[in-house]
């Protein structure tokens, strides 16, 4: 598939390790993708990158998950980009909160492998 074609996935999350890991199944799964480890680069970033899909961590240094995630959606130019939120926050509160802000799905990291993750990825961008 030409570059220019590639779906384009922006990575936000803190945790170097798991950001590596899906950035490579990324990838692999034929998405070009960017990362960012804390909110104010990811929304530097998706201004510049133009991503097709976010995926969001909530807890992050700088901006939290909920601020990037409110700042998205009231942007104009941002607002239609499918956020799919990977996080540790289980509470339901939280994942009410997400959802209300605008998100396209909430994961909790310990109930999804990489794989789960990119199929939520794959259903989003129908």
């Amino acid at each position: 598939m030409p570059e220019q074609e590639k779906k384009k996935i922006l990575v936000i999350e803190d945790d170097r390790s798991l950001q590596n890991a899906l950035v490579e199944i990324i990838t692999q799964e034929g998405f070009a993708s960017e990362s960012a480890l804390d909110g104010e680069e990811g929304l530097a970033k998706i201004r510049t990158f133009a991503p097709d899909l976010i995926l969001l961590d909530i807890i992050l240094p700088k901006k939290d998950g909920f601020e990037v995630l409110a700042e998205i959606k009231k942007d104009e130019a941002m607002k239609n980009i499918p956020v799919l939120i990977l996080t540790n926050l289980e509470e339901v509160d939280n994942v009410q909160k997400a959802l209300d802000l605008g998100a396209t799905n909430y994961m909790v990291k310990s109930d999804f492998s990489l794989k789960d993750v990119v199929e939520k990825i794959r259903a989003s961008m129908k």
